[in-house]
């Protein structure tokens, strides 16, 4: 029993879900806290800056981070070097340029920004992309080398570090968002230095970048990019919407619990992605197909029956999560927007159901080198869900709307992500089901197998 239970905490999966769910705790008590500490309007605002970072780390990194994992996956050890030489070349120009834009445009438009609520956003975070460059070039270069030990140690410094500041300012000192963003900063650089000191971020290798190698990691990157700052546009389009809409930064803020809540079902989602794409990168650079097969079908079953159950939990217990992640005031509906958070909740638990499938197809259209794919299945996505979020809005003027929005456009992308992947792999759907429902048996039979053993 002994050696089954640290076979499966070496394990890739149990490592990756491990890491992220610690994370996701520093991320929802600080965002808990947060909730608290200010009001909604200025609560919109730091809103505002994590989604805007977001959507801009997606085009920093979208151009090469698929494409790394998927390279390093079945490089040998210089053509290996030149991928990880070339991935800082390119990490580096994307990150120069953004903070350039950004403090260009805060320079002449400064007033427009600030009444729109993005002001923290254009200041901070030109310097924010310099900062944790070498992070996150370390994150993707570790994770294609499936080291979620050494992940899950940065995300420690950042998620752990910044929920220490939080706890200060929740309980001790009072900072405004200006002084959380310099915590930010700070934390972020102390991370960067561990990875430039222990040669996870690559740089050493710049000049090792060739012609070659960069050109392929662009000639995936064109497409991937795109897919990933839709991909994160999918789970932003909404707030962004929302705040240059007349409902406001208060609406924004009221919009984000929900949204917060439904990183509770992707956490299992994220971990399972992380481990699944390098597998299926590998077996498709070995042209084994079936290979990349069974771990899609193994992949969506597993993750499609657990989010049953985790969707399920969400819905019955909406209150509840509410209540403890953003507090009384976000209880009932609100008597200045009229908006129920509990409610719009609830409708995110069901759009959860969906979410394992739509990955995986994307996961998979990536591993087998069709993200020009996948990149159509995501703008077609975007597409309606832009639409949607309009008609929301603007004529409903409903929040609940908005998030009725995502499950249809959720389904649109699981049919095109079907469509794609079963023309280049002629997949059996039911496999999906009776796969996912091996794979818990075989998990079943290995503890049960090593119990027994133990009691005799």
């Amino acid at each position: 029993m002994k050696d089954t239970i640290k076979k499966i905490v070496r394990e890739d999966n149990f490592l990756s879900l491990a890491g992220n769910l610690v994370i996701a705790f520093f991320g929802f008590a600080g965002f808990a806290m947060l909730a608290r500490s200010f009001p909604l309007g200025v609560f919109g605002e730091w809103v505002i800056f994590i989604s805007a970072g977001s959507f801009i780390e997606m085009f920093r990194f979208g151009i090469t981070n698929t494409a790394i994992i998927r390279y390093l996956s079945g490089a040998e050890k210089e053509e290996r070097l030149k991928f990880i030489g070339s991935n800082g070349l390119i990490g580096l120009a994307a990150t120069i340029f953004v903070a350039i834009l950004l403090a260009v445009c805060n320079l002449f438009f400064s007033e427009s920004i600030s009444h729109a609520g993005y002001g923290l956003f254009f200041t901070w975070y030109p310097l924010l992309a310099i900062v944790n460059l070498p992070l996150n070039t370390a994150l993707v270069i570790l994770q294609a080398d499936r080291k979620f030990g050494q992940m899950f140690l940065l995300k420690l410094i950042t998620s752990g570090g910044f929920f220490l500041v939080l706890i200060i300012n929740f309980f001790f000192v009072k900072m405004n968002l200006t002084q959380l963003v310099w915590a930010m900063l700070a934390i972020n650089f102390l991370a960067s230095g561990t990875c430039t000191v222990l040669g996870w971020d690559g740089f050493t290798h710049l000049l090792k970048a060739s012609r070659k190698t960069t050109r392929v990691l662009l000639d995936f990157g064109k497409y991937t990019t795109f897919t990933l700052i839709g991909t994160n546009l999918l789970r932003s389009a909404d707030t962004l919407i929302i705040s240059l809409s007349p409902l406001g930064t208060a609406a924004v803020a009221l919009y984000s619990i929900p949204i917060k809540l439904t990183e509770i079902q992707q956490i299992p989602l994220r971990s399972f992605a992380a481990t699944a794409f390098p597998k299926m990168s590998k077996a498709s650079i070995q042209n084994n197909i079936q290979e990349v097969k069974n771990l899609f079908y193994t992949y969506s079953g597993a993750m499609t029956y657990l989010f049953v159950f985790i969707s399920l939990f969400t819905f019955l217990f909406a209150d509840f999560f509410v209540l403890v992640l953003g507090g009384q005031q976000y209880l009932g509906v609100d008597p200045i927007t009229g908006f129920n958070t509990v409610n719009i909740v609830r409708i995110f638990s069901l759009y959860g159901l969906l979410l394992p499938i739509d990955r995986m197809t994307g996961i998979g259209l990536d591993s087998i080198n069709r993200p020009d794919k996948n990149a159509i299945k995501v703008f077609i996505m975007v597409s309606f869900n832009v639409i949607g979020d309009l008609i929301a809005i603007f004529i409903f003027k409903s929040l609940s709307m908005v998030a009725v929005a995502s499950i249809f456009f959720t389904i649109i992308g699981i049919w095109f992500g079907f469509y794609y992947l079963n023309k280049e792999l002629s997949l059996e759907y039911r496999l999906i089901f009776t796969k996912g429902i091996e794979f818990y048996r075989t998990i079943y039979y290995k503890l049960r197998a090593s119990l027994i053993k133990k009691a005799e």
